[in-house]
């Protein structure tokens, strides 16, 4: 059971969001983005489109419709 969510969730987060080369150390702040990046995949995923989670990644940053078309605004 552990492997799964190590492939499932950590693995996915290290591809799309860089997570291991994250130097996040003040605080709360490496759990706060921690929480912020699982949202953001949650989100990305429920985009029904064939591109990869890391390219709606990068084409939610570079486009405004995309972005807020993904996030139901």
């Amino acid at each position: 059971m552990h492997w799964g969510v190590e492939n499932s969730l950590h693995w996915t987060l290290d591809m799309v969001f860089n997570e291991d080369y994250q130097r996040k150390r003040n605080g709360r702040s490496a759990e706060n983005f921690a929480l912020i990046q699982k949202m953001a995949l949650n989100i990305l995923k429920k985009d029904q489109s064939k591109a990869s989670l890391k390219s709606k990644r990068v084409r939610a940053g570079w486009d405004n419709k995309f972005l807020l078309d993904i996030i139901k605004i």
